[in-house]
């Protein structure tokens, strides 16, 4: 019996979590920009000299991503996720500010060996200031995001949808997620 209530808790909180981030995501790429509020958009990309080789495919990639979702009152931040990650762009989305961050992207440097993806997005969390926002982390080091993982607050990156390619990988991270999947699934349990 206490297996079948476990089960049930699961599913319910499964589905939750299923309702509490696809129509977000579903809503940023199915309504023009007069249909939905802005967002916060936090861009963190792999600083350190793994991305040198690929940095021309990623930039592609990113510009092409940000034409997709981005409209007129967004909020975009990048960072730069080098030994320390450091905000190399933040402004909203009016006039000519999609091209503005995207040079931003386009001259970013690299160094080093280490990027510091934990410090980025303990601060994309912190900075959230509407309702949704859309973090995606572009990391061409082998083994930087284990650093965020093993560290004790890895909750970070809990819920994130991974997209490989051939030498390095973007992850749209599910920010602030934790505290959302539990306000559901209490409310779920408490309407039962």
């Amino acid at each position: 019996m206490k297996n079948k209530a476990k089960n049930s808790a699961k599913k319910a909180i499964f589905l939750m979590l299923v309702l509490v981030i696809f129509p977000g995501f579903s809503n940023i790429y199915a309504q023009s920009a007069s249909q939905r509020a802005p967002i916060d958009v936090n861009l963190i990309i792999d600083g350190s000299d793994s991305l040198t080789d690929v940095k021309d495919e990623v930039t592609a990639w990113v510009f092409n991503r940000l034409d997709q979702i981005l409209v007129e009152g967004d909020r975009v931040t990048v960072w730069n996720a080098g030994p320390s990650a450091r905000i190399i762009y933040t402004g909203r989305m009016e006039g000519d500010a999609k091209e503005t961050a995207k040079r931003s992207i386009r001259e970013m440097t690299t160094s080093g060996n280490n990027p510091d993806f934990y410090g980025a997005l303990t601060e994309a969390s912190a900075r959230q200031s509407s309702s949704f926002s859309y973090t995606l982390l572009i990391s061409a080091s082998p083994a930087a995001l284990s650093s965020v993982i093993s560290n004790p607050q890895g909750n970070l990156i809990r819920f994130s949808r991974i997209e490989e390619f051939s030498e390095w990988r973007a992850l749209v991270v599910g920010l602030n997620l934790d505290s959302r999947v539990r306000s559901a699934a209490s409310a779920f349990f408490r309407n039962q």
